[in-house]
C-alpha cells in the first residue's frame, strides 16, 4: 500500500504559541485517519498546514511524493487535495448547483461549466441533496451545508479528503447517516483525514487514529490501541471505560 501523505517533523507557532510540535505521520491510500484531541490541540492548525493556509515553520509535508510544503491552497486543489471547514462556507448567494461546480471548475480536473455541471448532479445525488439542487445555499440548514460543503469538496476530484468536525451539530440520526457516507466515500478509492469530537462515530470509522494535546503528538494506532493508552485517557478521555463504551455503541 502506498503512502498518499507523509507529515514529517511539522511544527508551527503563532506568536509565543506552540500550536504544533514535530507532528510526523505517515497516511496510506485508501484509510480513513480520525484526528481527535481536545480543544486547542492543534488539529485544524494540522488541517492549514497540510492543506497550504499556513506553512510550517518547520518540517515538510509530501503528498503523492511530492513536496508541497510551500505550495497554495489552490495548488493543493489542483493535485488532489480537499477538505471541509469546521465552519461551513457556502456561497450563500449562489444555487446548491452552482457551489458544487465551483468546487469541480477549480478541482483536480479543471473541468469546464458543462462538465462541472453534469459532476454536479451526480455529486448532489450520492449525498442526498439533488432534491435541493436549485435552491439558494444559504436556505439550507445546518445538516444539508455540511453536506453542501462535502459535495463541493468532493467535486474536485480529490485523492485526499480533509473533513473537520463534520458531525458537529447533527443528531444522531444525522450522524449515523454521515458515518455511513463517509464510509463510502473510502469505497470510492478516497483517503480521508477526519477531526472529530464525536467519539463513537470517529472510533468505528477510523483505521487508526491520531491525538494532539497541546500541539504535541501524543498517540498514534488503531481504535483499540487509542482506547487503551494511558496518555490518552489523561489527556482526552478521562475514563478509561469510556473509549471502549464508544466503540461498541455503533456495534450494538
Amino acid at each position: 500500500m502506498s503512502i498518499l501523505l507523509s507529515v514529517q517533523g511539522v511544527t508551527k507557532s503563532f506568536g509565543g504559541l506552540q500550536a504544533l510540535s514535530k507532528v510526523t505521520f505517515d497516511l496510506p491510500e485508501g484509510q480513513i485517519l480520525g484526528l481527535i484531541g481536545p480543544n486547542g490541540a492543534g488539529k485544524t492548525t494540522l488541517f492549514n498546514v497540510v492543506n497550504g493556509v499556513y506553512p510550517p515553520d518547520e518540517g515538510r509535508v509530501i503528498f503523492r511524493d511530492q513536496d508541497v510544503t510551500d505550495a497554495k491552497t489552490y495548488q493543493h486543489a489542483k493535485m488532489g487535495m480537499a477538505r471541509t471547514h469546521q465552519i461551513v462556507q457556502p456561497l450563500n448567494e449562489l444555487t446548491v448547483r452552482e457551489n458544487v461546480e465551483v468546487g469541480a471548475c477549480f478541482g483536480r480536473e479543471n473541468q469546464n461549466l458543462r462538465h462541472a455541471a453534469e459532476i454536479a448532479e451526480e455529486v448532489l445525488e450520492f449525498l442526498g441533496l439533488h432534491n435541493r439542487i436549485d435552491q439558494l445555499a444559504g436556505s439550507l440548514n445546518v445538516a444539508q451545508k455540511k453536506r453542501l460543503e462535502m459535495a463541493r469538496a468532493l467535486a474536485a476530484r480529490p485523492y485526499l479528503l480533509l473533513l473537520d468536525e463534520v458531525l458537529a451539530g447533527l443528531n444522531p440520526s444525522e450522524i449515523a447517516n454521515m458515518v455511513e457516507t463517509v464510509r463510502k466515500i473510502c469505497e470510492q478509492g478516497i483517503t480521508i483525514i477526519m477531526i472529530e469530537h464525536v467519539m463513537h462515530a470517529v472510533m468505528n470509522v477510523s483505521d487508526r487514529i491520531i491525538v494532539l494535546d497541546y500541539g504535541e503528538q501524543i498517540a498514534e494506532g488503531t481504535p483499540a490501541e487509542i482506547a487503551v493508552n494511558e496518555k490518552v485517557i489523561e489527556a482526552y478521555l478521562g475514563d478509561p471505560k469510556l473509549a471502549q463504551r464508544l466503540m461498541e455503541q455503533d456495534n450494538k
